[in-house]
């Protein structure tokens, strides 16, 4: 008679929930990994008032499986902790450690539960960006005695309605950049992988592979 180990079987709740900490721990560092990237290599236009953050292109992941939601806001908090030290903008990092991540989180789960229109999925990010980041950042910015618009010598400090509007159009044009120009190509191309399957794997009615 055929045994089966109950411990290893593929239904077993505790091997969905190792698989589901992996996922999620992979998909945060892969997140924090570029994030950092990111800092490092584009500085200001990474953190700054106009910002293209290419790792927010992952938030694609979100497409395939609901991980991708605490995945991605933990890996934006260590991603943003480490920004802290790499900035020099001390406890008012704190703010993006916080809100940052709270956008990236409503961002996610607006993709998840959109996954069926990956079009419309990926607004969830550059909205929640969009209207969050320049809440925080001006006084974040303001902090380090830096609010000027790169490339210009238009500086925007002491006034706040200004800094919040110029901060929604850049941070929400610079993120559907990214969303758009990167994010949906790497969906597309993950769609065809069996990567997509095993992202999956668990998760109720994924997005339809390659279309948008």
């Amino acid at each position: 008679m055929e045994q089966h180990n109950t411990l290893t079987h593929p239904a077993d709740p505790s091997v969905a929930h190792a698989r589901r900490v992996a996922r999620i721990g992979m998909i945060a560092a892969v997140y924090a990994a570029l994030t950092l990237a990111s800092l490092l290599f584009l500085g200001s236009l990474a953190w700054g008032p106009v910002q293209f953050r290419v790792s927010e292109a992952v938030c694609v992941l979100a497409l395939f499986t609901a991980d991708a939601v605490p995945g991605l806001a933990l890996g934006c908090v260590i991603a943003n902790l480490a920004n802290i030290v790499l900035s020099g903008t001390g406890m008012l990092g704190m703010l993006d450690v916080v809100f940052g991540s709270l956008a990236t989180v409503l961002g996610a789960w607006f993709t998840w539960r959109n996954r069926r229109r990956p079009a419309l999925a990926l607004m969830g990010p550059v909205i929640a960006n969009a209207l969050i980041v320049p809440a925080y950042l001006p006084l974040m910015l303001q902090g380090i005695g830096f609010y000027t618009i790169p490339f210009t010598t238009i500086a925007l400090d002491g006034a706040y309605p200004a800094m919040y509007l110029f901060g929604l159009l850049a941070t929400g044009a610079g993120e559907a950049v990214v969303m758009y120009a990167l994010g949906m190509p790497l969906f597309r191309a993950l769609s065809r992988t069996p990567l997509a399957r095993e992202l999956s794997e668990g998760d109720a009615a994924p997005a339809p592979a390659g279309r948008d």
